[in-house]
């Protein structure tokens, strides 16, 4: 088997998320509303965005679907560098806060 690289999964990830998105939009379509008042509070809290726990591997997912919603599609190189970043098990950022164009968006 063939090894992925940390692009293509970055790039599986985003192909997921429009997927998961588009489920999304068409029950927003049906029931307005629903993207905001039912599935960014349950992302939130799975992604936990809120937390002062730091960024982790499993809460990536979550984040990203979560920028999706809010209509700044992701950027391949940003989800790359990020994935690499918690793969490597590094920090994101000195002083452990997430760097300026991370998925991040508690700050």
């Amino acid at each position: 088997m063939a090894e992925v690289t940390t692009q293509q999964l970055a790039q599986l990830m985003i192909g997921v998320a429009r997927a998961q998105l588009a489920v999304i939009d068409s029950i927003e379509n049906s029931k307005a509303g629903f993207k905001f008042t039912h599935v960014r509070p349950t992302l939130e809290t799975a992604s936990r965005i809120r937390s002062n726990h730091a960024e982790t591997l499993a809460d990536f997912p979550s984040r990203l679907l979560l920028q999706m919603i809010s209509r700044n599609a992701p950027d391949l190189d940003r989800v790359t560098r990020d994935l690499e970043v918690l793969v490597s098990g590094r920090p994101a950022a000195a002083g452990g806060t997430p760097a300026a164009d991370s998925l991040d968006m508690t700050t």
